[in-house]
């Protein structure tokens, strides 16, 4: 007599695999004062971009071997803090110049995606995954960042107290940071703050971070990739609601996700993505992604760093 054992197929989510370029190259993510400068800030912009995008290319050339090296570009638009013109207006600009330049933008994602993809609270649930390192000789004293919204690479400045009767005021101690070489580099990271309506405002630095995971193929929805590529077919929307999530401008182009990532920014965002590795550094992600890539690259003979943050890398390039 054969026993049948059923399970409900929720009870054991299965974790959709992404298909995996060697290297996500971004090409940008500007605001709408860069917009509003005119094609002509574009086009300086994008001519600054390309010797360093190219050399990127030649390092993803010489890691993948005889291999043909995958790689993809993308650029994010910023809608989630400012709504500005529209995507039948922006998109062609962008892309014109971006090909004036010599370079090809394969997929463009908004960043209001990053927060809210759909249905899925993209962030909130990334916010869910935070882990902070317990600095050395700490008592949980400090309130979490789940309900502060501040996440810090080490131990902050005690406060000094008023003194009481028979004791002494708390001495000042300068901030720590927990994994210091010589000299601390102690950074306290904004993650969100409240609207007067009481809704919660992701910050840049965090929403760059739910990006950077987005490009290194590890988020995930009850199993499902957050972030999936849409095909682009006829003209822009005139309303950024209407443009998808993630648009895959290039039919030919190579996969969206990838073993590492290169950012080409200007240099203003250098301190919004130190703060992205402190947020990485203490996010626990989603494991099934992480070990299907370990088996993918292993398979492939390519290297890949275990650190999530190791993964990510930048080209800070002068202002335009």
């Amino acid at each position: 007599m054969t026993e049948a054992v059923f399970r409900e197929t929720t009870a054991e989510p299965r974790t959709q695999a992404v298909p995996l370029s060697h290297l996500s190259l971004e090409l940008g993510h500007l605001y709408m004062e860069d917009f509003e400068a005119g094609p002509e800030h574009l086009r300086r912009h994008f001519a600054r971009v390309r010797p360093w995008a190219e050399a990127a290319r030649a390092v993803a050339a010489d890691r993948a071997g005889r291999r043909r090296a995958r790689v993809s570009t993308c650029f994010l638009v910023d809608d989630y803090f400012t709504r500005f013109a529209s995507p039948a207006e922006v998109v062609p600009m962008l892309l014109a110049e971006a090909e004036r330049a010599g370079l090809t933008v394969d997929y463009l994602a908004r960043e209001s995606a990053c927060a809210v993809s759909g249905k899925v609270p993209v962030a909130e649930a990334v916010a869910g995954r935070l882990v902070e390192e317990p600095p050395p000789g700490s008592y949980g004293h400090r309130p979490p960042a789940a309900q502060t919204g501040w996440l810090a690479n080490g131990v902050r400045s005690p406060i000094a107290r008023a003194p009481q009767a028979m004791r002494k005021a708390a001495v000042w101690e300068p901030p720590r940071e927990t994994a210091a070489r010589r000299h601390s580099v102690f950074l306290d990271v904004e993650l969100w703050n409240e609207t007067p309506d009481g809704e919660r405002l992701w910050s840049c630095p965090f929403l760059a971070a739910v990006w950077q995971l987005a490009r290194l193929g590890l988020l995930r929805h009850q199993g499902e990739p957050v972030f999936d590529p849409q095909p682009h077919t006829g003209a822009f929307p005139d309303e950024w609601d209407d443009l998808p999530p993630l648009v895959r401008l290039d039919p030919r182009a190579d996969p969206f996700a990838a073993y590492r990532t290169c950012s080409v920014l200007p240099s203003r965002f250098l301190p919004v993505e130190h703060a992205v590795r402190v947020v990485l550094d203490q996010t626990d992600v989603d494991r099934d992604a992480l070990r299907q890539i370990a088996e993918r690259s292993a398979g492939e003979g390519v290297s890949v760093p275990g650190p999530v943050a190791d993964r990510v890398s930048y080209v800070f390039c002068e202002e335009t």
